[in-house]
């Protein structure tokens, strides 16, 4: 007997809302569906066990079917089935979540992490898709009828027992809305299948493939000769390593299973970490270092976040802190919402409080690795250098822990902690004010004159070239106490760690303010800078120096700041050049009373300044040679 009614909402808009609102993507009518069906397995499974479903439970993959033809897809579970009854209470009741009173009635019997839907409204994500939806099913209770029920996306649907539904399960047949044809392609189909269920813990089947297998007869040589069979194309992998206990899993299989996640990456990870907790909240994982190159690109193979094996997005922006989007992998939890938008996600209390507890399992895992094998460590430091960096700037309770495993690099190769490094340098390197001037590089080659000449003092040079490190560097200035970073460039080598000066120009004033004009017409007064200074005679006769805080702020700038960065950062680049008053060649030409060969000799010097900072090109770089082969 057949019956009629209305689906039991409080407004008569409720599709439009699951179609607009609630779904940001329709395509997730797919998982949602599927999700499910394991559901309903999962459910069987439970209970068989507990001793509450009797019989052979048999072959429990779930099968999706197109029909391309009547414009329908099908998705086919050997679940627990439902009754005439339970289909008006869960399908009929909106937001009335049948896997939760599931897990009410069994809740010290069952794990609750077995069942994926959280708000029973996982199935009306169908009439995004579907003008249609049939539901066939036959219940699992001894003596249960078969049922058919069918809506059109109105609230009015129709319901009747049938007797033609012989197979324990479910079977749910979306007849494809016009504007929607494209699920009827197979290839979209397995598409999405790939990308939300490829974890799912029950097989679920699409169609078949050609594989082959021994035939058991052999060829003229005596070798087992194979055969082309059809086999069940099942498109998931049902127990994925995270799900797996650490202990049971190998180098191997990490690194296989990441391979499986990115099949186009071909180059290995440097380590993993494997996620297993259970309090105060569900999480499993596997996150991934990758080799990360100095630039800081957000990577294309993101981490994928699943809840019970349900791909939810990769797009984990805002939901994990932004430092750990450089890495990759899976985070599993139960406790993330499935069927929610970002902005809720983002809000999520659980959501929040995974993304801090992973910040710590990351921070422990890299202290581990630096305790366990420093040399091991050292080498996989540069690749993941701008990582650590960014963890330290952007998150407060990363850098507390990170700061006693960070490294920094000297330009001759070797490695530091900064308690190390500190205790290295600080007898040799603290200026007459007590401040423990830490000299760097961003560039050994461009800055080699420049490391030259601070390492022949007993220097240490740090190589800090990332595209963070001008932001790292400001950060450390505000956490470190009485230190400061200047780059080797930024002055000349007996200023950029000011100690007592004792030096005495072989200038008077008036020869320098003399000389000062000769000197200023062979550069650009709007980019340089001339200042005269008392280095040694063994020094350059002429520097080109680029003050530390305007340089600073444009390197920062590049990377996006805004305020006083954007501002300094759009400000034309303006350099010093040092004339070394103890050099014999400034005194020649101040002596020189040729005005050509004056002018000659300048335009030498102040070139090979230029020239040591990259800064002589084209027209000035062609003169400069030209001049130079007349000088030999």
């Amino acid at each position: 007997m057949s019956t009629t009614g209305k689906i039991n909402v409080q407004t008569e808009n409720i599709f439009p809302i699951i179609k607009k609102f609630l779904y940001s993507d329709n395509e997730i009518f797919l998982r949602e569906l599927v999700s499910n069906a394991v559901d309903a397995t999962q459910k069987l499974k439970a209970l068989a066990r507990m001793g509450e479903a009797t019989g052979d439970l048999g072959d429990l993959k779930i099968e999706i079917e197109v029909d391309k033809t009547s414009k329908t897809i099908a998705i086919k579970d050997k679940g627990l089935g439902m009754t005439k009854e339970e289909i008006e209470k869960y399908i009929t009741q909106i937001a009335f979540s049948g896997a939760e009173e599931f897990v009410n009635k069994y809740k010290d019997k069952v794990d609750k992490n077995v069942v994926i839907g959280h708000f029973g409204l996982g199935f009306y994500s169908a009439f995004m898709v579907a003008k249609k939806v049939e539901i066939f099913s036959l219940s699992f209770k001894e003596g249960s009828k078969g049922v058919h029920w069918e809506c059109d996306g109105s609230p009015d649907y129709q319901i009747e027992e049938i007797s033609n539904k012989t197979e324990r399960g479910t079977n749910i047949i979306l007849h494809i809305a016009d504007d929607c044809e494209e699920y009827l392609e197979k290839s979209k189909i397995e598409g999405l299948l790939k990308k939300y269920c490829k974890f799912l813990p029950v097989e679920i089947k699409f169609g078949t493939k050609k594989d082959w297998v021994p035939s058991g007869e052999k060829d003229d040589k005596g070798e087992e000769k194979d055969k082309e069979v059809e086999v069940d194309n099942i498109i998931n992998n049902p127990n994925p390593a995270w799900t797996r206990k650490p202990a049971d899993l190998k180098d191997e299989d990490y690194k296989s299973f990441y391979h499986e996640l990115y099949p186009m990456q071909f180059e290995e990870p440097l380590f993993n970490i494997h996620l297993n907790v259970d309090y105060p909240f569900n999480l499993t994982g596997i996150l991934y270092f990758p080799k990360l190159s100095n630039k800081l690109e957000m990577p294309k193979d993101r981490i994928q976040l699943y809840s019970n094996q349900v791909f939810v997005t990769d797009n984990v922006e805002n939901i994990v802190p932004d430092f750990l989007t450089l890495l990759r992998g899976v985070i599993d939890s139960p406790d993330i919402p499935l069927n929610v938008s970002r902005s809720y996600l983002q809000a999520d209390g659980n959501v929040k409080k995974i993304a801090a507890h992973i910040t710590k399992k990351v921070a422990d895992k890299l202290e581990e690795l630096f305790k366990k094998d420093r040399a091991e460590f050292e080498k996989k430091w540069d690749d993941i250098k701008i990582f650590v960096q960014y963890g330290m700037i952007s998150d407060e309770k990363f850098y507390e822990k990170a700061i006693k495993f960070v490294l920094v690099k000297t330009t001759g190769g070797k490695y530091f902690t900064f308690e190390e490094f500190e205790n290295h340098v600080k007898a040799v390197q603290t200026d007459k004010d007590k401040k423990l001037i830490y000299l760097y590089a961003t560039n050994t080659l461009e800055q080699h004159p420049y490391i030259d000449a601070a390492v022949s003092r007993g220097y240490e040079v740090l190589l800090m070239d990332t595209m963070l490190d001008p932001h790292f560097i400001n950060h450390l200035e505000s956490k470190l106490k009485d230190i400061s970073f200047v780059r080797v460039d930024a002055d000349t080598i007996d200023k950029l760690i000011k100690k007592e000066d004792n030096s005495v120009s072989k200038l008077t004033e008036e020869q320098q303010n003399a000389l000062r004009p000769v000197i200023e017409s062979a550069v650009s007064k709007e980019q340089f800078m001339v200042a005269f200074e008392n280095l040694s005679e063994k020094d350059a006769p002429m520097l080109i120096t680029r003050p530390e805080f305007m340089r600073r702020m444009k390197d920062m700038n590049q990377m996006g700041g805004g305020g006083a960065m954007s501002f300094y950062g759009n400000m034309p680049e303006m350099y010093n050049l040092v004339v070394n008053t103890n050099h014999p060649l400034i005194s020649r030409i101040l002596e020189e009373s040729d005005e050509e060969t004056k002018k000659n000799l300048t335009k030498q010097a102040t070139d090979l300044a230029l020239l040591s900072q990259g800064l002589l090109k084209g027209e000035g770089l062609t003169n400069f040679i030209k001049r130079s082969v007349e000088l030999i």
